[in-house]
């Protein structure tokens, strides 16, 4: 064959024997090298943390994100530790309290800083009672004026139902909580929250956090203030903490047992394998106890490159990005059942060089030449695709693209030369032993594939169907069906949700402001958006509570002025109910009130963790933002301000940082998949070097796909910004099997599909078995978002691989026969 005929592979490794040679000659050191790079990398990898911000998802330069980043620097975060005290008796919820407080903002942490900063505790509601609608909005008094105009205005003097007023008053008090103390309305439950001083993404903290809180409320002994007090923690601060504390421990155990069962499924294959090419007679004891013996062997030999592997891939992992995200804390048996693809196919097909009588050396050479170069072409294959992923913008690609295709070529080395020492070393201390005694060559077997064209049609049919439904897959925006359910967790959050129940005024976005910068111009644009955009419920600024100029006291004061002439009036003297008294207790301020006078709970939503007031405005949503439609809608109304003198705001909220997300990935998907395929044909073209060969070889990737897109919709799986990442992966690794068969087969020649199927498809088979049980680690995961990789996942490689087996061979089964039948003719 000239130089110009042979693919770019084949002359790569032609410069790699001698390579091969040296580690044939030096196993020992080759695997002193690769042991000494697993010490490094178990170190550092040691040093891994799971990340389970999403803000930290997005480039770090991102407005959004830069805005959020600020947000929490001045304001702090949102989450607090809640400790609930429930008793039947209020009083002693109250004593326990009192006592709690100072004993837990006095503890600090061993650097002298303290847990927590402040707590939300008793209210001074008397001057509420007496003030409150002096830090009602201009706009709110305005809507209470124009009501009780509207009933003063009433010709007769039935007087109004309590229910009409209670409905027509209750809003201008629902943003100020006037409880004294923040206790159920049965008053049995009372819920303390403290706020971190450390940031909420800091597990150690937060482990410490609450094990302080703990041990002082176990020390105090509640049954000495009430035989039936009990005392629970939880808030957002908790589930943060049991989140990444479920996912470690989840991450960690599924890889163990996904080990466990890859490495005992891989050894019983090759088991079962050299127990039908040995045994003399059935039921061969003797034979079966001497493969027996050998399962630890093949483990090790399998294993332990693979773990090599591993170190290196986690290791240079945490150089690079320090820690590991939500998509990426997965990658860990992933990386496992993808990479022991190459050790199965390598010695399978050594087991056959040494079951055909040939020595250790030219088996191995043999087997490097041949299998070698079809699991490198697979392997680079989907390390390039995955290589993508870097340049997404996305880091939810990006770092699983870098971690995963450095995972994919640190697994290939590692077979190719790790596997061989080992085999060496192996066969030389006699541990293992593969010379047949016997040996013999199997003649391929010339009976054709049945029901070629049966199959043939029945997938193509399969494949229309599946492209007229294409259309039907859908995208899941729904935030709260990816979100996990931690039964712990919800147990504790039912108690404090007596106190602190869900409201309309959640997920507020944050527009920052320097502390000259006047808010007036912003104000004014926001309240015009309130009335016209359906995206905004309200608006809420100290400015807005707290008048503070001469001009705006005075506005407030005629306002709250003009409110008490008409509770004054005939009308509401003869309908005197409970919320006309308790107006009237709210409008009677006739002097302006100094910021410096107000309580602190009132002015604590609008003070920076500096304790300055008034350097930001709240942008409530009026839409739920679980829905990421209206996240996307609520960013595009509030997300980036421009006022008409130029000056750009950007908005930052959590809910703010999922939109962008969701944009960012909705832009960068199409993109990354097409240069995905488009990499991918390229890659196989370079090494087929022919086209016929090349679209044969991706036949079963893109039938694969296809049934995995009818899979999908027939079972209801969606897909969502977590699993979207697979769909480039499968690009990738989907391949692999098409690429192996047709290396077989074109190696072999016409007539031999039967024995390609007998060898190279039942190497792909426990291949694609061993893929599918690394994606299925994620399965086990209490995190939806999680889980729905394995979903995807593990019918995408079923699917690629059952294209492989069944779809693939009977198309070259019937291509043969339309050759056959041509040269008939001819």
């Amino acid at each position: 064959m000239n130089k110009s005929d042979r693919s770019p592979i084949d002359l790569f490794f032609t410069i790699l024997k001698p390579l091969m040679m040296f580690t044939i000659k030096k196993p020992i050191l080759i695997i002193s090298i690769g042991i000494l790079l697993g010490v490094l990398g178990f170190f550092q990898s040691s040093k891994l943390t799971i990340d389970t911000d999403i803000s930290n998802l997005l480039p770090e330069q991102n407005p959004t994100v830069l805005a959020m980043q600020e947000l929490r620097q001045t304001v702090g975060g949102e989450a607090a530790a809640a400790v609930a005290i429930t008793s039947s008796s209020f009083h002693n919820n109250v004593q326990f309290a009192e006592t709690l407080i100072p004993l837990v903002l006095q503890q600090v942490q061993p650097d002298g800083e303290p847990y927590f900063t402040r707590v939300d505790y008793r209210k001074d509601i008397s001057f509420m009672t007496n003030n409150a609608l002096y830090f009602a909005t201009d706009s709110e008094l305005k809507g209470l004026i124009d009501f009780l105009n509207e009933m003063t205005s009433i010709q007769t003097l039935i007087q109004p139902t309590q229910s009409e007023l209670t409905i027509n008053t209750s809003s201008f008090f629902e943003n100020i909580n006037v409880s004294e103390y923040p206790i159920s309305e049965d008053s049995l439950t009372l819920v303390l929250q403290f706020y971190p001083a450390y940031s909420q993404t800091d597990v150690g903290y937060i482990e410490r956090a609450f094990a302080m809180l703990d041990s002082v409320s176990t020390e105090l002994m509640p049954a000495d203030y009430h035989s039936d007090m009990e005392i629970i923690l939880g808030g957002r601060m908790q589930r943060q903490m049991v989140e990444i504390k479920a996912i470690t421990n989840e991450v960690t155990s599924s890889f163990g047992l996904g080990v466990i069962v890859i490495l005992l499924l891989v050894t019983s294959y090759f088991f079962v394998k050299a127990y039908y090419a040995k045994a003399e007679k059935k039921n061969d004891l003797s034979t079966i106890l001497q493969l027996l013996v050998r399962i630890p062997v093949i483990a090790a030999l399998i294993g332990i490159p693979l773990v090599l592997s591993l170190l290196w891939t986690f290791g240079l992992a945490q150089v690079v990005y320090g820690s590991l995200n939500m998509m990426t804390s997965i990658l860990g048996l992933i990386l496992f059942g993808l990479s022991i693809d190459y050790g199965i196919h390598f010695y399978a097909r050594y087991t056959e060089e040494r079951g055909e009588g040939n020595s250790v050396e030219n088996s191995i050479l043999t087997t490097f030449q041949s299998s070698g170069q079809a699991i490198t072409i697979a392997g680079l294959t989907t390390a390039i695709s995955l290589f993508v992923l870097i340049f997404a913008d996305f880091k939810g690609f990006s770092e699983f693209g870098f971690i995963s295709c450095t995972g994919i070529i640190f697994g290939l080395i590692s077979m190719l030369f790790i596997l061989p020492a080992l085999l060496v070393v192996f066969e030389k201390t006699s541990l293992l032993s593969l010379k047949s005694n016997s040996p013999h060559k199997k003649k391929a077997s010339g009976k054709p594939f049945p029901a070629a064209g049966f199959v043939v049609t029945l997938s193509l049919l399969s494949v229309v169907f599946a492209i007229l439904l294409l259309p039907r897959i859908s995208f899941e925006y729904d935030f709260d069906t990816l979100e996990p359910v931690f039964e712990e967790y919800e147990i504790r959050h039912q108690v404090i949700s007596r106190v602190y129940p869900t409201s309309n005024y959640r997920n507020p976005a944050f527009i920052l402001l320097d502390q000259n910068e006047n808010s007036e111009p912003l104000l004014a644009y926001l309240r015009a958006r309130v009335e016209s955009d359906t995206t905004i419920l309200s608006v809420e600024a100290l400015q807005e509570r707290f008048p503070t100029s001469a001009e705006d006291q005075s506005r407030r004061l005629s306002l709250l002025q003009e409110i008490r002439i008409l509770l004054d009036g005939p009308f509401f003297t003869i309908a005197n109910t409970q919320d006309v008294q308790r107006l009237r207790l709210a409008a009677q301020t006739n002097q302006a009130i100094q910021l410096s006078d107000v309580p602190e709970y009132l002015t604590d939503m609008f003070t920076s963790k500096d304790g300055s007031l008034g350097s930001f405005i709240m942008i409530f949503p009026e839409q739920e933002l679980s829905d990421g439609r209206n996240s996307i809608a609520f960013s595009e109304a509030i997300g980036t301000i421009e006022l008409e003198d130029g000056t750009i705001f950007t908005a930052a909220s959590t809910s703010l940082v999922a939109a962008e997300m969701l944009r960012l990935l909705q832009r960068e998907s199409s993109w990354i998949i097409s240069a995905t395929f488009i990499l991918v044909l390229l890659l196989m073209y370079l090494n087929f070097k022919n086209m016929y060969l090349t679209l044969l070889a991706l036949t079963p990737l893109m039938v694969g796909m296809l049934w995995t897109f009818l899979l999908m919709e027939l079972t209801g799986v969606k897909l969502n910004f977590y699993n979207m990442i697979v769909l480039p992966v499968l690009l990738g690794i989907g391949n692999d099997a098409g690429v192996h068969i047709v290396h077989r087969y074109m190696e072999l020649g016409p007539g031999t599909i039967r024995k390609v199927l007998s060898t190279t498809g039942k190497h792909v088979a426990m291949a694609s078995i061993t893929t599918m049980i690394g994606f299925s680690g994620s399965l086990l995961s209490s995190h939806p978002g999680l889980r729905s990789i394995g979903h995807i996942a593990v019918l995408g490689i079923a699917s690629t691989m059952l294209s492989a087996l069944v779809f693939l061979p009977a198309l070259l089964q019937l291509l043969e026969n339309f050759k056959s039948k041509k040269l008939i003719n001819k």
